[in-house]
């Protein structure tokens, strides 16, 4: 029976070359995405054989999109951003502004119009969240302080470029895009007024409303006790809040599908509805780059070597250049300034969303686009590679410039305790390692019975904050003896460690004895194992979470029923 099957035959094909070509690239240790890319240049039309449906995969797509940028809304935090803001905002401005100038000074030079420029040095611009969080977890870098300031530096980026997304049609006019004007258009001030109005009147009813509405919609749901009504109900509120914001505000899917996320991240429910769409997720982010493989001309690589050899140059050593000028006028150490630049050398899916933008509203040529998307393919390609060699380079470096090593090792001003520093810190305190949820409510409870104590954190601002309040603490990785030495551990009764680094632990503790034999360590870990072999090796008095979870409410269950079994 001959049935139109274009749908069906699309999500064969991608998922099924995906899932190969996904499978090899991760064999030769290249991200799968990588894999989808190239699958989606195998299904193509720019290739011979079958060819995939364009416009259902582009349909499939902004499903992808919808999903990926919700997926991204869950992961964004606030407190995270505001623990690095102060190099976050203005590394991200600086080296966004810088990269944007150098991509349209190029393509200036090629002779494209000042709007098609912007939108290609924006591009330029605009590294991959979600390569960038794979790249992390895959290397346990993701809780580290270089960690945490290259996400919250991407966040910045993020919202930057979702700033572009909102400003650049109403600019399309202004900067020579090609597109029909509308009859009776309105001024451009009026137009850029109406846009910034509609997209703080949806973003002010997500804050109000949606803070409200959202977790009482997901209780009212879990309260059924059906996963599968509480998956749906997750998903439909992603698509139907990106899709309502497309249609009443004229705000575009991505952004309504990342304040979806972000409202969403604010309930109780929100780690187990990032779990629960999780695969949904990754499938449809899948058929997003595969769909964006499938408008990958190959031939611009034979066509214009140099234009592509020009904008990879532009994204891998623009952007990390500037970055790695930002963090170490601001004083960090080398090896933070080459980690940041690392994560920075790679664009990918908000270049994609913003060069198909510009090529929909005439500012960007159809040239523009194969080579973003020339850039996405090699960059991710080799971001891999870039990250895997920052320690190599890093120890290369230090071994050949003695400018390197002042770097490297540039004094921190808030990585020694100040002169005036009361007595009573300096011996018989409790250094506290970490400054977390954790650590924040053991200091609370060493402030109400005024027991001194000295916090040793990674991240620098914090510190300053701390500083500010008049608390003692030093900056630094606790696992480098000269930081345990500045927190005076030589003569400290106690050492805690609060940090949920599980990798550092043992390491921090044995540093701990080889400079004070006599201190008592208390120490937390995340694993059962990891735990019993602590306590095996009596590294220090052990807590695990879970085991800690179950010692109280078995506590509070025996202290309910204690008086009826004193009657008995």
């Amino acid at each position: 029976m001959d049935h139109n099957i274009s749908l069906i035959t699309t999500l064969v094909a991608a998922f099924g070359a995906a899932l190969v070509l996904g499978f090899l690239a991760e064999r030769i240790r290249v991200p799968a995405l990588v894999g989808y890319l190239l699958a989606g240049i195998l299904i193509g039309p720019a290739t011979p054989g079958f060819v995939a449906d364009v416009q259902i995969a582009s349909q499939l797509s902004e499903i992808g999109i919808m999903l990926l940028m919700f997926g991204v809304g869950l992961h964004f935090s606030s407190d995270d951003l505001l623990a690095v803001k102060r190099i976050a905002v203005s590394g991200a401005v600086v080296q966004m502004g810088s990269v944007t100038l150098l991509g349209a000074a190029l393509a200036g030079w090629w002779g494209w119009s000042l709007g098609g420029a912007l939108v290609f040095g924006v591009s330029m611009a605009c590294a991959s969240t979600v390569v960038l969080l794979k790249s992390l977890e895959a290397r346990g870098q993701l809780n580290t302080m270089n960690g945490r300031i290259a996400v919250g530096w991407l966040v910045v980026q993020d919202l930057v470029t979702v700033l572009v997304l909102v400003l650049l049609p109403p600019l399309a006019g202004v900067l020579g895009g090609s597109a029909a004007p509308l009859v009776g258009a309105k001024p451009l001030w009026v137009s850029i007024g109406q846009t910034l109005l509609q997209v703080s009147a949806f973003i002010a009813l997500m804050l109000v409303v949606g803070r409200r509405a959202l977790p009482w919609l997901l209780w009212q749901v879990a309260r059924t006790g059906s996963r599968e009504l509480f998956t749906l109900s997750v998903v439909a509120s992603a698509i139907g809040i990106a899709y309502g914001a497309s249609a009443l505000f004229s705000v575009s899917f991505a952004l309504g599908a990342f304040f979806a996320g972000t409202v969403m991240r604010e309930s109780e429910f929100s780690h187990r509805a990032a779990e629960e769409t999780l695969p949904l997720r990754d499938a449809f982010s899948v058929l997003f780059f595969v769909s964006v493989g499938m408008v990958v001309d190959p031939m611009v690589l034979v066509d214009q070597p140099l234009r592509v050899l020009g904008a990879v140059t532009i994204i891998m050593l623009g952007n990390a250049l500037a970055a790695l000028a930002v963090v170490v006028v601001l004083r960090y150490p080398l090896k933070t300034a080459l980690s940041i630049a690392a994560s920075l050398g790679q664009i990918g899916e908000f270049s994609i969303i913003l060069a198909g933008l510009g090529v929909s509203l005439g500012l960007l040529p159809a040239e523009g686009m194969s080579l973003v998307l020339a850039g996405v393919l090699i960059t991710i390609a080799a971001n891999s590679f870039l990250m895997a060699g920052v320690e190599p380079l890093r120890r290369w470096v230090l071994q050949r410039s003695e400018l390197a090593r002042r770097l490297d090792q540039r004094p921190d001003p808030f990585a020694e305790l100040p002169m005036s520093t009361e007595r009573k810190y300096l011996e018989g305190q409790v250094v506290l390692v970490g400054y977390g949820r954790v650590g924040r409510r053991i200091a609370k409870a060493l402030d109400v019975r005024a027991i001194p104590y000295v916090v040793v954190e990674q991240n620098r601002e914090l510190v300053e904050e701390l500083r500010k309040a008049q608390m003692a603490s030093v900056s630094g990785n606790a696992a480098d003896p000269e930081v345990l030495v500045q927190a005076h551990i030589a003569r400290a009764a106690m050492l805690v460690i609060a940090t949920p680094d599980a990798v550092n632990v043992r390491h921090v503790a044995d540093i701990a004895r080889t400079l004070n034999p006599g201190i008592e360590i208390v120490l937390r870990t995340h694993g059962e194992v990891e735990s019993q072999l602590l306590r095996n090796d009596s590294v220090g008095t052990v807590f695990f979470g879970e085991e800690e979870l179950a010692k109280g409410m078995t506590a509070h269950v025996l202290q309910r029923f204690a008086p009826q079994d004193e009657s008995v």
